[in-house]
Formats: structure tokens, sequence, C-alpha cells
């Protein structure tokens, strides 16, 4: 039978919808009860708590979502299928379609829920890319309808559970006198403390206002590679994407020949974006596999103890926020005045998280991990 090259598109489409749960998310929190010490466990703060209970029971795209791809012309079909079948690892054009005044009926809504997330409610869940042509735009006529312009936001759970709390013991090293993590970079720096007070400091000595940030990256103790600055307001940090720009963590050279580190490595894949906007630094979960985030901005201001956040693929975190990192400085607490003050890093690790309730301690026994020093100047 004759089909068009339209119907052909609707099908591919409907083809390339998403499983029962958004992107692996399900199939992970699956993997994190029948595998106890895995990934998952031991954080607080799992940014898909809620999430993952509706994708259960979620039902399959009802028929909306299938009118949705029907009400598109064959040129917007053909966009649309580039950028799913790329699952947001090429770099595609925005699908500008007519504004919805109905928001439950919103076209990136039913896309989002058909191709990313089934189990996705509401707009309000979602956030747009810094490089989509409608982030920032309160109502514009014209909304981009890409799937891959748009990420979840991560909930935070509040109050945590206990178990989840980590020390912010952000003035004293947290490694035993043992662990010294050391630098693969010649003539750099020999010693490190777990919260990156000698990097933080470094940059702070400079005084180099040209760039907003520079990020290391760290396999267990061995830093891998130079400081790399970051002077756009946006950067892809992974180790194998099809159209990359940015840190490219496949081309460091590395000596680590452990076996978990490599098997962790590999799985860094498309990785992660960086991104500074007005209200503070967002991490964007490319990766197929969870991220795990400590900063000093995610917690109450009031508390004297630190969570490590869990980020499922494809979700955004607002990673660091300037206006609380300066206000917890606390420019008149003796106890913080004596010590270097390192409020202005990020910690973030791929696949594996650590913690209290993790063998894994420390993030400095993490198998890789970065970390993103702002610059305060």
């Amino acid at each position: 039978m004759f089909r068009t090259k339209r119907s052909v598109l609707v099908r591919r489409l409907w083809k390339s919808r998403a499983p029962g749960g958004g992107e692996g998310a399900e199939a992970e929190a699956r993997d994190t009860h029948a595998h106890p010490g895995g990934a998952g466990t031991g954080t607080g703060g799992c940014c898909m708590g809620k999430a993952a209970k509706i994708a259960r029971a979620a039902p399959g795209p009802p028929e909306a979502e299938l009118k949705a791809l029907k009400r598109l012309k064959e040129r917007q079909l053909e966009a649309l299928l580039q950028a799913v079948e790329s699952r947001g690892g090429a770099r595609t054009a925005c699908l500008l379609l007519p504004a919805e005044a109905r928001p439950q009926a919103a076209l990136p809504l039913l896309l989002c829920r058909l191709f990313r997330w089934p189990d996705l409610r509401h707009s309000c869940e979602l956030k747009r890319l810094s490089g989509c042509e409608s982030h920032g735009k309160a109502e514009p006529e014209l909304v981009c309808c890409n799937p891959h312009h748009l990420s979840r936001l991560c909930e935070l759970e509040s109050p945590p559970p206990p178990y989840s709390r980590y020390p912010m013991d952000f003035l004293k090293p947290t490694d035993p006198p043992d662990c010294v993590p050391s630098s693969t970079e010649t003539g750099g720096t020999n010693y490190l403390a777990p919260e990156g007070l000698s990097d933080s400091q470094l940059l702070q000595e400079t005084g180099d206002r040209s760039h907003w940030c520079v990020v290391a990256y760290w396999e267990e103790k061995t830093r891998v590679g130079r400081l790399y600055s970051v002077h756009e307001p946006s950067l892809d940090i992974f180790y194998d994407l099809p159209q990359g720009n940015g840190f490219c963590l496949g081309q460091l050279n590395s000596d680590n020949k452990s076996q978990l580190v490599q098997k962790v490595r590999s799985k860094i894949g498309y990785g992660i974006q960086l991104t500074k906007e007005v209200d503070g630094v967002w991490v964007y979960n490319r990766s197929s596999y969870p991220i795990f985030i400590k900063s000093a901005t995610l917690d109450n201001p009031d508390s004297r103890t630190l969570l490590v956040h869990k980020v499922f693929p494809g979700f955004s975190i607002k990673a660091f926020d300037y206006e609380k990192a300066y206000s917890l400085q606390r420019p008149n607490d003796h106890e913080f005045t004596q010590q270097p003050w390192t409020g202005f890093t990020v910690q973030i690790s791929f696949v594996k998280g650590w913690g209290q309730c993790y063998t894994r301690q420390f993030i400095s026994s993490c198998p890789c991990w970065l970390e993103v020093i702002f610059n305060n100047r």
C-alpha cells in the first residue's frame, strides 16, 4: 500500500515515543531497590522522588499526543524526528509554533510527554535550555516545541531524611591523612583538599575576571588535565557527544587503569550542560545515568550540613546561587573568617554517589567527578 512521506514520518515518530518511564528513570528507580549499594542509594534530595512513583502507574500516551503529531506539517515533522532520534546529542533547530492559550493542551507539554516523560503533568515542571529561542520569554507569540530544548526541573525533598545528611565541614579536610589527592598535570598542584581549597584560592588570587568559573576533572584522588576556564555563558562537559563543543573529557590523557573508573568514564556519554543564568548556575544532566551534586547553596542557609543531591537524566537543577553564596560567607562570623571560604565550589560526580550511606564516604573516592570553582570577583 502506498504511503505518503508525511504518514511515514508520523509512524517513525510514534515508534520513537518514550516507554512507560521517562528516559530510563523508572528502570533506574527499580535498579535502586534491587541493588541497595548502587548509584541510587544513600543520598537525599532525589529529584524524581514523586515522579518515579507516578511513572509506574502512568498510562500509555493518550490520543491527544497522536493528534498533536498530526497537527504538524511535513517539514516540522522532519525537524522533530531529527531531534527525537538524536536524543539531544545533535544540535537541532527550534520548532517554532503558535503558543496555545490552554497550558494543558500546549504542544511542548504534549511532545515532552510523548517522547521524554510520560508521567509529566504540567508545563511548570519544565525548564527551557539556554540555547532555545524561547528561553527567557514570558509570553511569546511563537513557542519552541522541540522536546530536547526542554529539561525537567529537579524537585528537592524538604525536609530531607536524616540519613542523607552530609557533614558541612567546609573548613576542615574530610579525607584521612593518608588520602592525598595528586594532579596529573605537570607543574600542577600537588595537594588539593576534598573541598577544593587550593584551587579555589588559586582562582581568587589570580584576580582574573575574564572567566566566570573554572572546571577541574578528577578520577578518584587524581586530577586529570588542567583547569578548564569557562568564558561563554554555557558549557558542555562530555565524554562522547556527536556534535560536542566544550570540555571533552574523552580527550584528556588518563593513566588510571581502574576497571571501575574506566566503566564509569564510558557512561558519561553526553555528560552535563553548565549554564550561567540571571538567577544562578544551572546544571542539566544530558547523560543516560544520574549525577550527584553537592553545593552550599542547595541547602538551608542555617544548616550546618549539606546534602548530596541526585539528578536523573533529562533533569535540571540550580546548582549554585550567587546571592546565597555571598550571604553564606558570614563576614562577621569569626569561625568563617579564619579559614578560606569554599562556598563558591560545586562538586559533581558521574554515575556514583557518596556520603554516609555509601562505601564512598568522600567524593575523592568517586571514580569520575568534577569540581566547579566560581569566580567571585
